[in-house]
């Protein structure tokens, strides 16, 4: 990896011992790794993990453009990735966060097709894809999974576009918070009381409306009774209503 971590990040390395406990206890087990993982297979897993880094607010994790080496597992924080066609053009394409993988979409040009910003103070899990790869090759439920994390990417990206295509303002914002109602409450959080960790100007870009759209349909679910909330504070109070209004397109 370039220097990018250099200024911005934790690099020191981690015992063996540490990550094991770490891997093996942490809550987001069972969204990064197979179900069917055994103690060896976490071992070898956890020795190709060499490093975590922390990613301070509005840092990146790495740029557009950087060459590809590692991927990197969300552990601790937010994220948001950015694609720019040019220099005044910047477009949102995904939040992710923690149990998420982070880089995928630099293995097949070999170099990062977006750019990772923090948009908290965050923490990832580094693995490097060389020696990902050899491992996917002698792990087969490993591999099985990866391939359901690829084909997961795929699929947030296919619905993006719907979002940005078909959907009215209302009913992209009801997506939006639906799908981030759901993300949290695989992780075992709250699916109707959460913060929005991104700004509404993000949020705006992201679904491709102004931020003076965004709020104005905040304060329409808000008068309908649909949610409650204030400022980035959301308690989701109908989720039928928001429901039924994403499938009404």
């Amino acid at each position: 990896m370039q220097d990018t971590f250099s200024e911005l990040t934790t690099r020191s390395p981690i015992s063996i011992a540490r990550l094991k406990s770490s891997c093996a206890e942490c809550s987001m087990q069972e969204l990064c790794l197979p179900a069917a993982i055994t103690d060896d297979d976490l071992e070898r897993l956890e020795r190709i993990m060499s490093k975590r880094l922390r990613v301070e607010r509005g840092e990146p994790l790495y740029r557009a453009g950087d060459l590809f080496s590692n991927l990197y597992a969300v552990r601790l924080g937010h994220f948001k990735t950015v694609y720019s066609q040019d220099l005044s053009t910047k477009q949102i394409i995904g939040f992710q966060m923690s149990g998420e993988i982070l880089g995928m979409e630099g293995i097949g040009a070999e170099q990062h097709q977006c750019s990772a910003i923090a948009i908290e103070e965050s923490e990832v899990c580094e693995i490097p894809y060389d020696r990902l790869e050899t491992l996917l090759s002698e792990m087969p439920s490993l591999q099985s999974h990866f391939h359901r994390l690829l084909s997961r990417e795929i699929n947030r990206e296919q619905k993006v576009m719907l979002l940005l295509g078909s959907m009215s303002a209302d009913q992209r914002v009801a997506s939006f918070l639906l799908n981030l109602s759901r993300r949290y409450e695989a992780r075992g959080q709250s699916a109707h009381h959460f913060v929005l960790r991104m700004t509404r100007e993000d949020i705006g870009n992201y679904l491709g409306l102004t931020i003076e759209s965004v709020s104005r349909v905040l304060s329409r679910f808000k008068k309908n009774g649909w949610i409650e909330g204030m400022l980035r504070d959301i308690k989701i109070l109908d989720r039928f209503a928001l429901e039924t209004l994403c499938a009404a397109h």
